[in-house]
C-alpha cells in the first residue's frame, strides 16, 4: 500500500486494502478455486466487508431475533423516492416500486410479461449471461446484436438494430452502465435507441444495477425512463442496491413502472412464482441508501485507482487490450490478438481466475473484477504478465 492509499484509509476511515478472508464461508466466488490454490477475479462479487451501517443495522436486526413474513419498510420506499429525486430529478410514486429478491427475476420476469409465446428479445452484445438465458426460459426468441467499437468504446450499432428489429420484436434488454463493457451511455445514444424502440413499439427493459458505480467524474448515469413521457411509458427500470454495496448474497432490488397496464402485466408475471425479498435484504437496503454515502464515495475513488491500474497493465502486456471503464468494477479484457486457444484455461494454469467472454457471447475476451484490495489485484496482474511473458518465450 502506497502513501496515497494509507491517506485514503487515514481521510475517510474506511478499509479496502485488507482482504476479508472468505474461505469457509461457501463463497460462489472463492470456492470454486479454493481447492486449487488459483485467485478469483472471474464474479461479479466484491472482495470489500460492506458498509458499516449496513453490518450495523443487520446486527440490531438479528438481535431482534425473530424473523417473520415481512413487508417493505415505509422508510424504505421514502428512501428510494429520495435518492432517486435527489440524483436524477425523477419523481417517483410509491406504488410505481415492484419489490424483488434480486435483478436476474427482475430480466426473466419482464420477458414474461411482454409479447406472446415465440414473439422476439432484442440485445446488443457481450452481454450479462442472463439476458441471454431469460428470453429462452419464457419461450421468446433471443436477437442478438454485437456492440460496436468506434473511437475506443463500445456503441450501438443503430442500423444494424435497426434492421434487426421486427414487428415480433417486443421487447428490447438494455444494459446500463453496461456489464461487461463499462460504458455509461450518454442521454444522446439512450434517446436514438429510444426513438428506435417508440418507432418499433417496443418496450424497453433497462437493467441499471450499476448506476451507483459511475467512475469518471464527466459521466453521468441517465435512467432510461427519465427521457420524458413516451420512455417512462414503455419502459421497466431494474435497480438493486447490491452491486454498489457489495450485497448480492441478501436478495433484494426494485423495478420502477410507471405505466400502470405495463406494471399489471409485471406483477402478472411474477404471480405465484416469485417469492418476497427476505427481512435481513430489506434491512441492508434501507441502511446502505439512507447511511452509506461516505462509505460509497470512499469506495468509488478507491475503484478508479484499481481501474487505472488494471488499465495500465492491460494494455502493456504482449497481445492483451482493453477499453476505458466509465463505470462498473469490471474489466473486459480482448485477448484475441495473443495465440491462445483458451484465455481463461492459461490464465488459470498462471493463477488467477478470470470470467469467460464466451459466456457473455464475447468469444476471445475475459472478464476481470477489479473490486478488491490493490495488492490482490496487482499480484494476479504481475501472474497474467509473467505468464503471457513466458508463453512469449516458449514460441
Amino acid at each position: 500500500m502506497n502513501a496515497r492509499d494509507c491517506n485514503i484509509v487515514e481521510k475517510n476511515g474506511f478499509d479496502f486494502d485488507t482482504l476479508p478472508d472468505r474461505r469457509g464461508t461457501s463463497s460462489e466466488k472463492w470456492g470454486m478455486y479454493e481447492q486449487r490454490g488459483i485467485l478469483p477475479f472471474w464474479l461479479a462479487d466484491m472482495d470489500f466487508r460492506s458498509p458499516p451501517p449496513v453490518v450495523d443495522a443487520l446486527r440490531r436486526r438479528v438481535d431482534h431475533g425473530v424473523f417473520g413474513y415481512t413487508h417493505v419498510p415505509d422508510e424504505l420506499i421514502r428512501v428510494v423516492q429520495d435518492m432517486l429525486e435527489s440524483t436524477y430529478g425523477w419523481h417517483v410514486e410509491p406504488d410505481w416500486l415492484v419489490w424483488l429478491p434480486g435483478l436476474v427475476t427482475g430480466l426473466n420476469v419482464a420477458c414474461r410479461a411482454v409479447g406472446d409465446d415465440g414473439d422476439q428479445v432484442l440485445t446488443a452484445v457481450p452481454v450479462y449471461p442472463p439476458f441471454l438465458s431469460a428470453p429462452r426460459h419464457s419461450r421468446k426468441n433471443l436477437v442478438k446484436v454485437p456492440l460496436v467499437m468506434e473511437s475506443g468504446r463500445w456503441v450501438f450499432d443503430m442500423d444494424r438494430l435497426k434492421d434487426a428489429m421486427t414487428p415480433a420484436t417486443r421487447l428490447f434488454l438494455l444494459c446500463n452502465p453496461h456489464n461487461p463493457v463499462g460504458r455509461v451511455f450518454s442521454r444522446d445514444e439512450l434517446s436514438a435507441l429510444l426513438r428506435l424502440c417508440v418507432e418499433r413499439d417496443t418496450v424497453i427493459c433497462s437493467d441499471e444495477i450499476h448506476c451507483g458505480l459511475i467512475l469518471d467524474a464527466d459521466k453521468k448515469h441517465v435512467p432510461t425512463a427519465t427521457l420524458g413521457p413516451e420512455a417512462a411509458d414503455r419502459t421497466i427500470t431494474l435497480m438493486a442496491p447490491s452491486k454498489t454495496f457489495n450485497l448480492p448474497g441478501l436478495g433484494c432490488a426494485f423495478a420502477i413502472i410507471s405505466n400502470p397496464e405495463l406494471r399489471t402485466k409485471f406483477r402478472g408475471a411474477m404471480a405465484g412464482i416469485v417469492p418476497y425479498v427476505n427481512t435481513l435484504g430489506y434491512t441492508a437496503a434501507l441502511a446502505a441508501y439512507r447511511d452509506a454515502a461516505d462509505w460509497h464515495a470512499a469506495l468509488l475513488e478507491y475503484l478508479r485507482a484499481n481501474r487505472d491500474v488494471v488499465f495500465r497493465a492491460v494494455n502493456g502486456m504482449p497481445g492483451l487490450s482493453m477499453a476505458h471503464v466509465e463505470a462498473t468494477y469490471l474489466a473486459w479484457i480482448d485477448c484475441r490478438e495473443t495465440s491462445l486457444v483458451n484465455p481463461v484455461k492459461f490464465f488459470e494454469a498462471s493463477g488467477v481466475g478470470l470470467g469467460n467472454g464466451a459466456a457473455f457471447d464475447g468469444r476471445g475476451f475475459v472478464r476481470l473484477t477489479f473490486g478488491c484490495p490493490r495488492s490482490l489485484l496487482t499480484e494476479a496482474l504481475g501472474k497474467m504478465a509473467a505468464a503471457l511473458s513466458f508463453a512469449r518465450q516458449e514460441s
